[in-house]
């Protein structure tokens, strides 16, 4: 095995089942997005050896409500996110910055522009597992990746601005599955960050929740099955707190922002997870939030 720090426990866990979400989404034949390191991690730690990474290695297949369902979620979302970071570079962009990179690997499987250079901030030993899983496989990137351990929790900027980041540059920002877990002061110091080092043109896609889960929507089987299953408590990461309004944050600071549901990308591609009116929806709060400066 290829290491098992990082990964192991709490948000560490969380990009482990993102990752195999995303292996199962690569080997559909109608799959939205494909990422083919995705299984190798979910194979090299130990807490995650055993889980599915095809289709048919769930039981139910895609009427589980976890590795059907929510895996669908994961596999549009990341080819939402891909199509974003890939408007922006062609609209002419050259810097992106992946907030929490986790286990993303858009600087090896995206078709960058010549020029492109992808900065990835995340905790050190996340990094240290995921660099040894692809560098083990012999991976390449496909622009110049600059990695950078550090927790957003904390002061970060300076670390970005020192590992070759130009704030006078536009700048295409992801923080996906990031500020779910976030506190609330630490994602309202990260927008501001964000603000201050981002030059006219630059753009910020990112994913929140709309408020705290009631009651009901905490009995929802994703969040028991992840209990279950992975041994991950998402609603004790998530936090009880009251999420910030970080959209109306960014428009006060001149930002253009645009916030959607995952189903109407559902609707956009024709795959992906439906509203569940029948019964309380862990997804029915999930925003998906565009934000431009213009």
């Amino acid at each position: 095995m290829a290491g098992d720090t990082g990964v192991e426990e709490g948000v560490g866990r969380t990009a482990l089942m993102v990752a195999a979400a995303r292996a199962i989404e690569t080997h559909r034949r109608d799959a939205l997005a494909r990422d083919v390191y995705a299984e190798h991690f979910v194979r090299a730690a130990r807490a995650s050896a055993a889980w599915p990474v095809r289709l048919q290695q769930v039981p139910d297949g895609d009427a589980d409500p976890f590795w059907g369902r929510f895996a669908r979620y994961f596999g549009l979302r990341t080819r939402v996110l891909d199509d974003f970071l890939l408007r922006q570079v062609r609209a002419g962009t050259r810097q992106v910055v992946l907030l929490g990179a986790g286990l993303d690997t858009r600087a090896y499987r995206l078709d960058w522009p010549p020029g492109c250079t992808i900065f990835e901030i995340d905790q050190e030993d996340v990094l240290a597992f995921k660099n040894g899983v692809l560098d083990g496989l012999g991976a390449v990137p496909t622009a110049e990746r600059i990695t950078i351990g550090g927790d957003l929790r904390l002061e970060w900027a300076g670390e970005l601005t020192g590992a070759g980041f130009d704030p006078a540059a536009p700048t295409a920002w992801l923080a996906e599955g990031l500020l779910l877990y976030l506190p609330h002061a630490a994602e309202r110091a990260l927008i501001e960050a964000v603000d201050g080092l981002s030059a006219v043109g630059s753009a910020l896609a990112y994913e929140v929740k709309l408020g705290t889960e009631s009651a009901a929507v905490r009995e929802s089987p994703i969040y028991s099955a992840a209990r279950r299953r992975i041994g991950v408590d998402l609603l004790v990461l998530f936090g009880g707190e009251p999420r910030p309004d970080s959209a109306g944050d960014l428009a006060a600071r001149g930002w253009s922002t645009s916030v959607h549901t995952a189903f109407e990308f559902t609707r956009r591609h024709g795959r992906g997870p439906h509203p569940e009116p029948e019964r309380p929806d862990a997804l029915a709060a999930n925003r998906w939030v565009f934000a431009t400066k213009p």
